[in-house]
Formats: C-alpha cells, structure tokens, sequence
C-alpha cells in the first residue's frame, strides 16, 4: 500500500446547505433530509444536545440555522460540518477522543453521548474565556438536561492551551478532531496523534480532510467537503527562548466508587426497559407538534433607472394606511402560539429518576446515584 492514498467524494457547501429550523428536531430532520446525518448513533447524540443551549441568549433566535456563529473568541461551525465530522469520525463506545480547538463544547458533548463512561474525551482550547464558557455548559448539561439520564455520559475534559504545543510524550488518541484550518506543514504533527486504525478530521488546504491511519508509516487520506475555516494559530515565542509545551489531561481509571454508580444506574435501566417490555408495546410517542412559519408577503424591489437606483415596495393585498397585513399577522402569530400551547405534549417522565428516589437508600447516597441533578 502507498504510504498515503487518497480518495475524493462529493463536496458540499460550507453552511446554509439546509433549509433553517423552527426548533432543534426540525433542524435535525433538515439535516437527515439532506443526507448529513446519515446514521441513528449520531442523530440520536444530535437529537439530545440543543444547539441553542450553547449561544448566548441575545442570539438563540439563529441557533437552528446552518450557518456558523461567532461572537468574541466563542463560536460554533456550522450544523452541517459538525454532522459531516461526527459521521466522519465514526465514534464507538469506549474510544478516546481529543478535540482540538474545542470552543463551546457543544460537539466534545455529543461526541461524550457515544463513547460511553469508559471512553476518553479531551479538549484543548486556546481562550481562557471560552473554556470558562464551556465548563458552565457542560455543568448545565449534566444538570439540568433531560438527555443525561438516557445516555452513559463520558464527561469532557479541557485544557487552556494551543495545540500545536501538546508535549511530545503525550499519548495517542482513536479519534481526533481539529476545529481550525491546518498548514501543511503541520499535517504530520497532526496525523501522530492518532494512534493505528485511529481517524482524524480536520480542515486541510480548504477541503475537511479524514485521515485513517493504517499503519506505522501508512495513511488513508479521504476529503469530505470544501470549507472555509480561520487558520490554526502560530504559537508565541516564550520568554528566554524557552519551549512551552501542554499538557494534556491524563487518562485515569474511574474509582470503584463511581464505577459502583454506573453498574447501578445500569441495572436500574435495564430493569426499567424489562419492565416496558413485560407490559407490552409502550404507547406511540406523541408527535412533535411545529408552529406555523409566518413569512409577510411583501417585497422589495431595487431599480435601476438612467444609472439612478430607487427603492421600491410591492405590496401585497393585505398592505394599506391602517396596516392591516401586520395586525392580521399578528392575529395569526397570537392563534398559532395559543394553538402550541394548548397541544404540547407533557415531558416524558424521568423513569430512571423516579426509580432511584424509591430505592431503600439515604438521601446521600441518592443524590449521589443522580450526580447531583436538579430534574
């Protein structure tokens, strides 16, 4: 085998490549519509994770757009690259990861819903403030979200640091992702992350890159898509001509005390599934029930006239002096959300939580089996 074969595929527009959605699971069903999420372990992670849950509230109303967000040193790629990377990546239960660039941690997140409580998930990231940022995300997410108890969670870990500094005796990960563009001249340094039969994914000369590693020596090189992401950058020199270098979270085994809980929480799952099926099929889950999209019919035209530009409005039956378009738009828009709320379905109820809160146990040790939860 060629020390680096390569094969090209299909390549996909960076962002806006699916139509915007009303909620989370809407703009997932446009991302397996447009054949991004091809497979259930990756919907299913993406299903669990609400993308708005990672912008800043001022923004939450384009969180379900595929495009990429930025404000300050936070950001988000965009719903169809991190479906392209989270399929790329073709993640197992107990893997390691290494996330490099891991911003939010909204993807580092996903990527725990898969590995399981025996896999490895690192981050580094080269802002103070964003690790900050995703650190209070991800105690939100163990919290607060209803998706933690359906999943065995493997808890990422970030470091402060840039990447291109990462201590030479560090050790090699199944699985690397990197979120900025990479030189060329960088590509080796990258590919010895990885350890045999590992995959990394990254942004390589404008195009998202898998690389699998084969052998000692040997790689398998495939592009995915053309991208457009902000280089990778340089590191600093540091004062005396000194070589800083970073240092990665180690790998440690779980005490026997946590895997105590995990044993636990397991059984208790297994126990509540038997139960569902000694009952027989569980009732159908209600649909999800959309809000309308309200678009105003009006229409702006620009014209060009003897090299003049006039700006021009076609209205639409509903437009006069009293604005009645906007007053029944607005009747419209009151009716839907009353209709929403009248057939929201009700939460699913927590059967995994209300099975620990019956054991026989002191309250400690409850709470403890659900990590402190506040639902």
């Amino acid at each position: 085998m060629r020390p680096d074969t390569q094969r090209d595929s299909q390549f996909k527009k960076m962002g806006g490549a699916v139509s915007a959605g009303e909620d989370n699971d809407d703009l997932i069903d446009n991302l397996k519509e447009a054949h991004y999420i091809r497979t259930e372990v990756v919907e299913q992670a993406f299903r669990a994770i609400d993308r708005a849950d990672y912008y800043l509230e001022i923004y939450k109303d384009n969180a379900y757009k595929d495009l990429a967000w930025k404000n300050g040193n936070i950001h988000l790629s965009a719903p169809c690259i991190y479906s392209e990377v989270m399929e790329a990546l073709d993640l197992q239960p107990g893997l390691s990861f290494l996330n490099l660039g891991s911003g939010t941690g909204y993807l580092s997140t996903m990527v725990g819903l898969i590995l399981g409580p025996f896999g490895v998930n690192h981050g580094i990231e080269l802002h103070v403030d964003v690790v900050e940022y995703a650190n209070q995300k991800l105690e939100n997410f163990i919290k607060t979200s209803d998706s933690f108890d359906k999943f065995e969670f493997c808890e990422p870990s970030f470091v402060v640091g840039n990447c291109l500094e990462i201590a030479s005796d560090s050790h090699q990960y199944d699985r690397v992702y990197c979120g900025a563009g990479v030189q060329k001249d960088h590509e080796e340094y990258m590919r010895n992350l990885i350890k045999v039969g590992g995959i990394l994914v990254m942004p390589l000369e404008e195009k998202l890159t898998k690389i699998t590693r084969t052998g000692l020596n040997t790689w398998e090189t495939e592009k995915i898509l053309a991208v457009s992401f902000a280089p990778l950058i340089q590191p600093c020199s540091s004062d005396a001509g000194k070589v800083r270098t970073v240092q990665l979270p180690s790998v440690s085994i779980g005490t026997l005390q946590d895997l105590t809980r995990i044993c636990i929480r397991r059984t208790l799952k297994n126990t509540i599934n038997q139960d569902k099926s000694n009952g027989g099929v569980p009732p159908k889950a209600v649909s999800r029930f959309k809000r309308r999209r309200i678009r105003r019919r009006r229409m702006d035209a620009i014209v060009l006239v003897d090299k003049q530009v006039f700006a021009s409005r076609i209205s639409n039956p509903f437009d006069n002096n009293n604005n009645n378009g906007e007053d029944m738009e607005d009747v419209r828009r009151d009716d839907d959300e009353k209709e929403y709320n009248e057939f929201k379905p009700d939460p699913p109820l927590n059967l995994l939580r209300e099975k620990i809160l019956s054991l026989p146990l002191p309250e400690p040790l409850k709470l403890y089996l659900l990590y402190y939860r506040d639902k």
